[in-house]
């Protein structure tokens, strides 16, 4: 579920933290870390159960329209098919998912307003029109019907607010965790819902998350040595914390996991310097970060392993 991107960003505000906070050890960062894998599954899983809720509201809607002493012919052919017919109606029937939910106290939220709202807006699209005027086409036609109310929602602002009042990392792993429910309503056809298989794996939270922590606090002095001995002529002490931070990591990265092309790192370190911190950071990231893969590399401290990484 979590890609090497959302495991840099995390390590990087957990480095800032220490840095900014004495208290902060590293025993407890390697805690923070762990729960803030955590909360990324979590607020997977509070994602999906809003488009739970958000559809069930389709059940209250047909009975409404059946109801009416002079049905019009659109409420004669509704149904409550994008809860019923697409899988959503059976989220909460899986034991497992539904005792993650209440253990989150996501039942005990009371956002009925925002539910129908939501609903209520996304009705009234063509795409929903079409959707219960054409007869079924199977599992296709109902996950591109759940894949276009996620998009819908994804536009909206109250969904976004709701979303973040309730998880304020929604900012930072907004594209991953939209990923990874794409992936989960396509699967919901399946016979078995196993939302765990969308748990972060250890692969990127431990063998690389975890390593690259304690390396760059471990090899602390010896990267940034040669930082230093790249930007001779730069007052060190006015170099921005989160540059230093991002600098030490990427240096890490590029001379401690062999598996990962320098390119690869130098684009990625570069992309999180544009959006954590300053202006001008990405052009300073990226020169001191391309002198040292060539120094590095020459004095042979770079070395990479596997087909087409040895540079």
């Amino acid at each position: 579920m979590l890609s090497r991107r959302s495991v840099r960003i995390k390590i990087l505000q957990l480095l800032y933290s220490m840095d900014r906070d004495s208290e902060l050890t590293i025993a407890k960062a390697r805690i923070k870390f762990q729960e803030s894998i955590d909360q990324s599954f979590d607020l997977f899983i509070y994602t999906v159960y809003n488009l739970y809720k958000i559809t069930e509201i389709s059940v209250s809607d047909e009975a409404k329209r059946k109801s009416k002493h002079l049905p019009g012919d659109y409420d004669k052919v509704f149904t409550a098919k994008i809860f019923n017919e697409s899988g959503m109606a059976l989220i909460l029937e899986d034991k497992e998912i539904n005792k993650k939910i209440t253990a989150l106290g996501f039942l005990d939220i009371k956002n009925d307003d925002f539910y129908k709202q939501i609903y209520d807006d996304f009705s009234k699209t063509e795409e929903y029109k079409d959707f219960i005027l054409n007869p079924s086409e199977g599992e296709q036609s109902t996950t591109e019907i759940l894949l276009e109310l996620f998009r819908f929602c994804r536009k909206s602002e109250y969904f976004q607010e709701v979303i973040e009042d309730r998880f304020s990392n929604w900012i930072d792993e907004k594209s991953l965790i939209v990923g990874v429910v794409k992936k989960y309503l396509k699967g919901l056809h399946a016979k078995e819902l196993n939302f765990k298989q969308h748990y972060p794996d250890d692969e990127t939270t431990k063998e690389y998350g975890e390593s690259l922590f304690n390396q760059v606090i471990e090899k602390d002095k010896e990267l940034m040595d040669a930082i230093e001995a790249v930007i001779k002529n730069w007052d060190t002490e006015r170099l921005a914390i989160v540059d230093t931070i991002i600098l030490k990591m990427a240096l890490c990265e590029m001379m401690h996991f062999t598996s990962i092309p320098t390119k690869v790192t130098i684009n990625e370190y570069v992309d999180i310097s544009k959006v954590y911190s300053t202006d001008k950071s990405k052009e300073f990231v990226n020169g001191v970060l391309d002198k040292l893969m060539k120094d590095l590399s020459e004095e042979g401290k770079i070395k990479k392993e596997g087909r087409g990484l040895v540079e």
